[in-house]
């Protein structure tokens, strides 16, 4: 670690940073610095929640996954070359079935290597298919001043047109986490209007804790980003849906 740290979280679990180093060393030494599949061990290691996700490298072992997850659900491609998924067609919602699930699988095979011949496909992804909760993104980008800058705001169609998002430089404390949610014009959004409940906003600024956390303790993160996150009602928590790591390659 290069910052010191006051240990946000004295009753949970220690984060797994062997586990992390681990995982960052393995890519390294295969010449990968965005990180996708993997990545997502890294999250769970820090106590970050993430949605139920089965990898399968075939149509076989997809089949079975489906039915291991269940209905519906959502298949994503998996490859250290594509990190934007949905600019080419690697995500598919909504799967009902099996039948549809087979011939979605075939479909991303036979077109996604017409669109990036260079492409290594790995397999697929599968997650279930969330429904009740708002998306948010949290990232972390790596200035070169002030070292790693947190992000957060609503995600889906506010990220893109109203470009909401709060910044605040890590480490932060509690306080600043939750400021960084309160803070952002779409706040009333995920409080709740119109009889709305309100979104589970204590569990967002725990999630930001923990995030503050990994990238203080491994400034070789470059850049970092959940999105989206899918944050329930008051009570019900959030999952992080898809992940996005690059590691800096000038270590």
């Amino acid at each position: 670690m290069t910052m010191k740290q006051v240990d946000l979280f004295p009753h949970a679990p220690k984060p797994d940073r062997i586990l992390v180093a681990r995982i960052f060393e393995a890519a390294r030494e295969k010449n990968r610095y965005i990180l996708g599949l993997e990545a997502f061990d890294i999250l769970k290691a820090y106590g970050i929640p993430v949605v139920k996700t089965a990898f399968a490298k075939n149509i076989e072992e997809t089949m079975i996954a489906a039915e291991e997850i269940g209905y519906p659900l959502v298949m994503k491609v998996v490859s250290p070359q594509i990190s934007h998924k949905s600019d080419i067609g690697g995500i598919k919602l909504s799967l009902r079935n099996a039948s549809e699930v087979k011939a979605t699988y075939q479909d991303i095979m036979d077109s996604i290597p017409k669109k990036l011949p260079d492409a290594s496909l790995k397999g697929v992804q599968l997650q279930p298919m969330l429904s009740g909760g708002k998306e948010v993104i949290l990232g972390m980008v790596h200035d070169p001043t002030f070292g790693p800058m947190l992000m957060f705001g609503l995600g889906g169609i506010y990220i893109e047109i109203l470009k909401d998002i709060r910044f605040a430089i890590a480490p932060v404390d509690e306080r600043e986490a939750r400021d960084m949610v309160t803070g952002i014009k779409t706040y009333p959004l995920l409080a709740g209007i119109r009889g709305e409940k309100p979104a589970d906003i204590d569990a967002l600024v725990d999630i930001i804790l923990r995030v503050s956390n990994l990238v203080c303790d491994f400034p070789e993160i470059e850049e970092f980003e959940i999105n989206p996150m899918m944050v329930f009602e008051k009570g019900k928590g959030a999952l992080a849906v898809d992940l996005r790591l690059i590691l800096k390659s000038d270590l």
